[in-house]
């Protein structure tokens, strides 16, 4: 049967489903009798009495089940075995009336006692005691429900400051910006600023273009890396169609070392180890390794551009690329491009980030699924979810131009300082602008592609929180405390795949305040996920900050110099630091201490004003982005 959304599920199990049979209780919960159950994979299935399967010498364990909720929402579906004469029920110990139930299936709404956290059922006292698999409990996930700042709790001054540093920011020079917040269950703040289209490819600012929405989609780049492979690899996990410690070679063919060729890298050890022993390196590699960015590969192999100094590992419009790949499509990159690609070190003896790891990574999940990587992602996450602004390759999905934000004015020619063959030379807008995925993954990749709202993205970063959406279930808390864990070497902010808070390792993206044990993801265009588990805490924020002119194109040492990254917009991590100083504020007033903070991020910007004119030699020009930049924060201040 094809899934359903879950919203519509749930309207068609309590709307059509419902018969006249409604249990009353003015003290408690009651139950409304259903024609049938709603499908579903479920958080749980707990059948009782004793649901472990088993008589405990705890006594009180096998009567009681705890689960995952949010407040003022939920479920519990019931289903009443044939000879039951009564039973009784609690959520969070009020009581259920199943008085008069009779044999058959039942909801029971739990929004006036659900909690954001952990919940807990009582099945208790069934009548007769003989009866065994009695009663059946199926317990859906929490959903994404709408809501306020003042429903969470969050003091809206420091998103206020947010808010006016982005205009400003914008007025200033700045693209664009989106952001999504979720807290315990509910989407709690949206808002987007700027155009989806900033200037011209000639550097000229456009004026009266089409504003961002909060549906604009954004070109996630390395964000994809996490909603694409590590959702897809914690999924086929859980489900045990894949294991992190399977060998590469075993997944996509002996071709994966046999081809390799002979590239003398000496980056890491200093000497180059032949290549019969990178080749046994290779034939050692697992999918652990490469989700750990431990594998050994360079950070890229620049398969579609035929000049690239590929040991040294850095644009060259001389120097012949071995691991060229021309007309390439995704099948013939593996071939071509990185099953030649050599190891620059022994797997697991580095962390190296590196987009090679993620496309061969989406291939994987290709080859285990069956299906491409897009179509497997919309029908197991984004359909069940009702999620509809996240896509591939967006414009051949019912998406214009003008529906998401643009990146690079000039293709990808950094302004005219680099080409290669099928260079794209147009402003980008609903094209994916990596390189890689554009040119040689046919625009799906499990490193880059995707493009999504705030929070559509939002939402389904909120799957971390419970493994699970809806009536939908996705992989266990087990498998995804596996994948968070800090793994990678003993590096306390690595994940297998996830960027860990670690010990505040990661505080220039999600802030001082956020608890060691948050993950999440940048993303090369301006994009960053940021999940906190103790807070029930999402916050996605969005910036398209390439979307500017490059500052200086004369050299190709400035390639990757946009304007945009000069901003404190850009720096992605200022608005989980502001978001934190709003959360259980105990109603105290905050303007003193922002205001001051405004003063030191005005003091902080000049200084690297004063850095960027030492590193110049002289002063820099009234129209560099960095001194535009620090006029936006002191216009602020002037506003006071």
């Amino acid at each position: 049967m094809k899934k359903w959304g879950t919203a519509l599920l749930a309207a068609v199990a309590l709307a059509v489903g419902l018969t006249a049979c409604r249990a009353t209780s003015e003290t408690g919960l009651t139950g409304n009798r259903l024609a049938s159950l709603p499908d579903g994979t479920w958080q749980a299935v707990a059948v009782f009495p004793d649901w472990a399967g088993y008589v405990d010498d705890t006594l009180a364990m096998n009567s009681m089940y705890s689960f995952d909720g949010a407040r003022g929402q939920g479920n519990l579906y019931i289903s009443v075995a044939e000879g039951v004469e009564s039973f009784d029920l609690f959520v969070n110990n009020v009581r259920v009336d199943t008085e008069g139930w009779e044999a058959g299936d039942y909801a029971v709404d739990l929004a006036s006692v659900a909690v954001t956290g952990i919940n807990t059922m009582q099945v208790t006292n069934i009548m007769p005691e003989t009866a065994e698999q009695a009663v059946t409990v199926r317990i859906p996930y929490p959903v994404i429900l709408e809501g306020t700042l003042e429903d969470a709790g969050i003091d809206p001054a420091p998103l206020e400051l947010v808010s006016r540093i982005i205009e400003s920011d914008i007025e200033h020079g700045f693209s664009s910006a989106q952001l999504a917040i979720i807290k315990d269950g509910r989407l709690v703040y949206q808002n987007a600023w700027g155009l989806t289209n900033s200037y011209e490819p000639d550097g000229t600012r456009i004026e009266g273009g089409t504003p961002v929405t909060n549906d604009t989609l954004y070109d996630l780049a390395s964000n994809t890396k996490m909603y694409a492979c590590a959702y897809a690899v914690q999924y086929l996990v859980d489900q045990g169609r894949l294991s992190l410690d399977d060998r590469i070679v075993d997944l996509v063919g002996s071709a994966f070392v046999d081809e390799t060729l002979e590239i003398p890298f000496t980056i890491f050890s200093g000497e180059y180890p032949g290549l019969e022993t990178i080749k046994k390196w290779k034939s050692r590699l697992t999918v652990r390794q490469i989700m750990m960015h431990q594998a050994g590969f360079p950070d890229s192999g620049h398969y579609h551009n035929e000049k690239f100094d590929i040991v040294g590992q850095q644009l060259s419009n001389e120097t012949d690329n071995p691991l060229y790949v021309a007309d390439a499509t995704k099948e013939k990159t593996l071939k071509e491009g990185i099953c030649r690609t050599p190891l620059i070190y022994e797997p697991g003896t580095a962390t190296l980030y590196s987009d090679i790891d993620y496309m061969l990574l989406g291939l994987i999940v290709e080859k285990v699924t069956g299906q491409d990587l897009d179509v497997f992602l919309k029908e197991t996450f984004w359909d069940p979810m009702g999620l509809t602004r996240i896509a591939y390759c967006p414009l051949q999905h019912g998406f214009s131009p003008e529906d998401c934000a643009a990146t690079e004015l000039n293709g990808n020619t950094r302004d005219g300082l680099v080409s290669f063959p099928g260079v794209r030379t147009e402003t980008l807008q609903g094209e994916v602008h990596d390189e890689a995925c554009c040119y040689t993954m046919e625009g799906v990749s499990g490193h880059a592609g995707l493009f999504a709202s705030a929070a559509d993205l939002a939402r389904l970063a909120s799957v971390m929180l419970t493994g699970g959406y809806g009536n939908d279930r996705f992989f266990s808390k087990d498998t995804r405390d596996l994948f968070i864990a800090p793994q990678a070497g003993g590096r306390p902010n690595f994940g297998i795949g996830w960027w860990r808070q670690g010990d505040g390792r990661r505080a220039w993206y999600y802030g001082t305040q956020a608890p060691d044990s948050t993950v999440g993801h940048q993303g090369w265009t301006g994009t960053l996920t940021m999940i906190d588990f103790e807070n029930h805490l999402v916050a996605v924020y969005l910036t398209n900050r390439i979307n500017t002119p490059v500052w200086d194109a004369t050299s190709l040492a400035n390639a990757n110099q946009f304007s945009g990254n000069y901003y404190t917009s850009s720096t992605l991590g200022f608005v989980q630091q502001l978001l934190y100083m709003g959360l259980d504020t105990d109603g105290i007033d905050l303007s003193p201490a922002l205001d001051s903070l405004l003063t030191d991020m005005i003091r902080e910007k000049q200084k690297l004003v004063a850095q960027a004119e030492t590193a110049a030699g002289a002063p820099l020009p009234d129209d560099h982005p960095i001194r535009r930049a620090l006029e936006a924060l002191q216009a602020l201040k002037d506003e006071q």
